[in-house]
């Protein structure tokens, strides 16, 4: 039985590409209407275009923290990684789920008590602004990058699959198309528009998964073990796919990997920008409380959901024939959905993932645009004397350069695991800005060269390792291929050095720099963060 769907798999018939490219359009019409709709309630403020103007409820903001969270890496990336790994791939779903816990402990209250609209308000509240906010910009739009280019390149797989486009040219279109429809995404709605698709998309994207992990029991006859005990059946290492290494535990430098890909998960997302930015949309703390705590709940529905459809994906599919799928790894749940629902019900789905990605990617986009516009414009350039309106058109302006950046970027990386490349973003956040942004809420004497050098030390470090690993050259899966070998540094992740480096040289800077003498300030801040003393004016402002 197992070897028969092994076979059809592997000529997966996607059904029509028109009806298929008529479902993808409906959902896109549908989307930019509600797009639309919210600009009408949207003025040329920069809080209504970077915040929504703050006006969220906590399960509003947390529906849409799970859409922006739940990236194409979730639901693509995570599900082809436990389909072709099993255990190991199912590290990715632990991993983002628990940084979610860092994120509500640490950051969620404190940064929305003493912030305004991005990362750098934060620290320059106790810091001295220029230097702090340049280097806060300059994380911010590394990180973006980082992950703008995973959509983009979980975008063409995902339509080359559909589609059943093969070649190279044909899906870096894909590509281009999406980064279009981003920009105007962006220049449209602002963050209102954005939050209302991201919410509407979180929602499709679960309720999706469940009916996936639903058909994927009635198509095997039988509960999760016996969704477990085929996928053991049909997959070439057999029963090692219930357990630890088979993709990591090869020999002391996987395990090694294994621990550095785990570290950027669980501290990564207490540093990215654009999930940061959410805790701004919301009127009060308890709110951004709220929202996570939402966040929290849905997320962790979802990644159950993704170990039925990854296992899922391996007892109906077969590895095989996802690794030979245009798209490869990423086009698991996809194949797993025409298995058990058809091609017009895999069409929908393609056209649920493909929402997911225009909504992480508009996201992500405001949060670079408003670092540009708010922190290096406003802030350095103009030393706080430019208006709202000159903001907000720098963010425009600033969008369509990012979204031409990433649809250029996004077609080098085609053909590769999503979700591996949101983990390198995760280590630069976790590297650049978490230590930063830690030491600023909860450490008196920290100043200006330790963040300086927290930031740019951690970002360096890890971009740097990142170039020199094997996930750049010198393997078959590297971004340039095996032809060319540059890698002298052995792991595919750096945060297990980059991490601690820039908690390190947060120290270092702050001994060794001469201190703010913002008389105070420190202290303000401390009570702020923790209190919310001051913040509702801080907004009306």
């Amino acid at each position: 039985m197992h070897t028969a769907h092994l076979a059809a798999s592997e000529t997966v018939d996607t059904g029509n590409p028109l009806l298929n490219i008529g479902i993808f359009v409906l959902f896109i019409v549908v989307t930019m209407t509600v797009v639309v709709r919210a600009t009408r309630k949207t003025s040329q403020k920069g809080s209504d275009f970077y915040t929504g103007g703050a006006s969220f409820s906590g399960w509003q903001n947390g529906l849409a923290i799970s859409g922006d969270y739940l990236s194409a890496a979730a639901f693509l990336g995570v599900t082809g990684a436990i389909a072709l790994y099993g255990y190991d791939g199912f590290l990715y779903s632990v991993g983002f789920l628990i940084a979610l816990l860092v994120a509500l402990v640490l950051v969620a209250e404190p940064l929305r008590n003493t912030g305004r609209f991005t990362m750098a308000d934060v620290l320059s509240f106790r810091l001295k602004q220029r230097p702090v906010r340049m280097a806060a910009a300059i994380s911010t739009l590394s990180i973006s990058l980082f992950y703008l280019i995973a959509q983009m390149a979980g975008a063409g797989g995902l339509v080359a699959l559909l589609l059943g486009i093969q070649g190279r040219a044909a899906q870096s279109g894909v590509v281009a198309i999406v980064g279009v429809l981003m920009i105007v995404y962006v220049l449209v709605g602002g963050m209102k528009g954005t939050t209302y698709v991201q919410m509407i998309k979180a929602v499709l994207l679960v309720g999706g998964s469940i009916v996936i992990a639903l058909l994927t029991f009635f198509a095997v006859r039988g509960g999760f073990n016996e969704v477990l005990s085929q996928a053991v059946a049909n997959h070439p290492d057999g029963d090692r796919v219930l357990g630890p290494g088979l993709k990591y535990g090869k020999n002391e430098l996987t395990k090694l990997d294994f621990i550095s890909l785990g570290m950027a998960l669980v501290f990564g997302t207490s540093g990215l920008p654009h999930v940061l930015m959410r805790f701004y949309t919301v009127p009060t703390a308890r709110e951004a409380r709220r929202s996570v705590t939402w966040t929290i709940a849905i997320v962790a529905l979802f990644f159950l959901l993704t170990v039925v459809m990854g296992y899922g994906a391996a007892a109906l599919v077969g590895s095989e024939a996802i690794k030979n799928a245009p798209g490869g790894v990423n086009s698991a749940v996809l194949l797993l959905s025409a298995e058990v629902g058809g091609t017009i019900f895999m069409a929908c789905i393609s056209a649920i993932a493909f929402a997911t990605i225009l909504a992480v990617v508009a996201g992500l986009a405001i949060t670079a645009s408003a670092s540009v516009a708010h922190d290096i414009y406003n802030s350095v350039i103009r030393h706080g004397q430019a208006t709202e309106e000159e903001q907000v058109r720098v963010s425009r302006i600033t969008v369509v350069v990012i979204g031409v950046l990433a649809i250029v970027l996004g077609i080098g990386a085609i053909g590769q695991n999503i979700a591996f490349l949101v983990a390198l973003a995760f280590g630069i956040a976790a590297s650049a800005n978490l230590p930063t942004i830690l030491y600023s809420l909860y450490w008196k004497r920290f100043n200006t060269t330790g963040a300086v050098f927290s930031i740019y030390g951690g970002l360096l470090t890890s971009v740097i390792l990142i170039i020199f690993s094997p996930a750049v050259s010198g393997t078959p899966t590297s971004f340039l291929g095996e032809n060319i070998d540059f890698a002298w540094f052995p792991l595919t992740n750096p945060s297990i050095i980059a991490i601690p480096m820039g908690f390190i040289l947060g120290i270092v800077g702050t001994f060794i720099g001469k201190p703010d003498n913002f008389e105070g300030k420190a202290s303000e801040m401390q009570v702020r963060s923790l209190t919310g003393v001051g913040v509702e004016k801080a907004v009306q402002h």
